[in-house]
């Protein structure tokens, strides 16, 4: 802002010296009134040409000219303040020595002033130019890389609906078979509790065919079938964990919210119950996996919890949910079952925990166990 100011304070200083008081003070307001280019172009503009017409300054001008190109490039106002420079420059000061006759004279002078009035207009309107160009390559930059975020994602959401026609292929197929031979268990078995246990294994494997379809079907219809999607698969809450205990084959001992906290659910709860009723599944299976035969607690209450970085009395004021599977040391006399796994279960809880505002914690404990320990602030979802 300061280096034109100063150019054309210099360019008055040599032109004017110190005696011609009124050239060198008009010079050196036409000088001054580039500080306000940027804000006011034009009026800028007009207050530098009695600099050009009194004290023959050439800077302040063409400068103000410059700046209005560059800023507010309209033809009509461009073409008319072009004018204004050339007759400023063209026409001496005073009037009255104007000389028509000397036409050598006169052409020389108008061309100088065509010049020197083109040439800030031409460089406004580059740079003007230059600016939008770049503005445009950025623009289109943004849309390329937009472009392939999108065709990554599609190739993404194609791969995930194959992923999702082989899972249905292979699991669908192995799960109908085991509940088509435990429905055959259930109708030949002698045994009340053969058959108690088949119908349950027939159960769990209809259920398992369920959720699997309403799974298959929103990865397809994040692969683009939309008609895959079907209606939102049934999401289990509080009210199905003594079913699930009831199923895990552990001796469970489960202490749930009271009556109080059941009928007064706020807002989230849905999402909340869901993520505390996949928490106690993954746990019983870990157990199942890793310690056979121990004894399990179970334990989900409705508490307050802390808020983040808060302390002391003024700490609690959010309502949650906490919680606690706690499991003995395994049975060294029931053998650990030969089941898969990838690792990724208490992985998986945590950043379902956290996702919803709460935390996880999972650690062995002093007698040989293990806990799993999560909580989940109500209204982190809806």
């Amino acid at each position: 802002m300061l280096v034109p100011v100063l150019l054309a304070i210099a360019d008055a200083l040599l032109v004017n010296g110190l005696e011609m008081v009124l050239e060198l003070g008009v010079s050196v307001v036409a000088a001054a009134a580039l500080l306000l280019r940027r804000r006011w172009p034009l009026l800028v503009f007009l207050v530098t040409l009695p600099g050009l017409y009194i004290g023959y300054i050439w800077f302040a001008p063409m400068i103000a000219l410059y700046t209005l190109a560059a800023l507010r490039p309209s033809r009509v106002r461009l073409g008319g303040c072009a004018l204004l420079l050339v007759a400023a420059h063209f026409l001496p000061y005073p009037i009255s020595d104007f000389e028509p006759t000397a036409y050598r004279e006169n052409t020389l002078v108008l061309i100088d002033a065509c010049v020197t009035s083109a040439a800030p207009i031409a460089l406004g309107l580059l740079v003007r130019t230059r600016r939008e160009l770049a503005s445009r390559v950025a623009d289109l930059t943004l849309s390329l890389r937009r472009e392939d975020r999108l065709l990554a994602e599609r190739v993404k959401a194609t791969e995930r609906a194959r992923l999702a026609r082989e899972m249905h292929d292979v699991v669908a197929h192995q799960v109908s078979l085991i509940s088509l031979q435990a429905g055959a268990l259930q109708v030949g078995a002698e045994d009340e509790a053969a058959r108690g246990g088949a119908r349950t294994i027939r159960e769990l494997s209809v259920r398992t065919l369920e959720e699997l379809r309403h799974m298959v079907g929103v990865l397809r219809a994040a692969g683009g079938d939309a008609r895959e999607a079907g209606g939102p698969a049934p999401q289990p809450d509080l009210d199905e964990l003594p079913r699930l205990i009831e199923r895990s084959a552990l001796d469970v001992t489960y202490e749930g919210p009271g009556a109080a906290a059941e009928a007064s659910r706020p807002q989230g709860a849905r999402t909340v119950e869901r993520a505390a009723f996949r928490t106690v599944q993954e746990a019983l299976t870990n157990i199942r996996k890793h310690a056979p035969g121990a004894r399990v607690r179970v334990r989900v209450d409705a508490v307050e919890l802390a808020a983040p970085g808060a302390a002391g009395a003024a700490a609690h004021g959010r309502e949650g949910l906490r919680v606690e599977i706690l499991n003995g040391p395994p049975d060294a006399a029931v053998p650990v079952p030969a089941l898969p796994g990838g690792g990724h279960g208490l992985v998986g809880l945590r950043e379902r925990a956290q996702s919803l505002g709460g935390a996880l914690e999972a650690r062995p404990t002093a007698e040989g166990g293990f806990v799993v320990r999560a909580e989940f602030p109500y209204g982190a979802a809806g």
